[in-house]
């Protein structure tokens, strides 16, 4: 079973938090099972955005585990924008997180990471 959206971003948040960084939800999204979103931000002013891995990353042991994986890598902030504009469209249930920190290796678990069962 997955952990719910709203504890999993509850965690993510204060984790972030408790290490000195920031951490902002943008957009909430349904508590129970809404897809999330990460938007990592740099002091340079670009952004990197995390999205939901794919299924095919997930076997029948971890399908309980998030995964994420990069979307748009150290992109500009209004093309980030776009892009987490036409995922509303099509899915407004999403949650949108904001974090403010270099590294977050620890913090997301990252779809690479791990081994592709197909």
């Amino acid at each position: 079973m997955r952990l719910r959206s709203d504890i999993f971003v509850s965690a993510l948040t204060r984790r972030l938090f408790a290490r000195g960084d920031f951490a902002a939800v943008e957009h909430k999204g349904a508590e129970e099972a809404g897809a999330i979103f990460i938007r990592q931000r740099f002091r340079d002013g670009l952004e990197t955005l995390y999205a939901p891995a794919p299924q095919s990353f997930f076997d029948q042991e971890e399908s309980g585990t998030r995964l994420f994986e990069v979307r748009m890598n150290r992109r500009e902030p209004e093309d980030v924008r776009q892009m987490l504009d036409r995922e509303l469209k099509f899915d407004p249930d999403l949650w949108i997180i904001e974090l403010e920190t270099d590294d977050i290796g620890d913090i997301v678990p990252m779809a690479e990471q791990r081994s592709n069962p197909l």
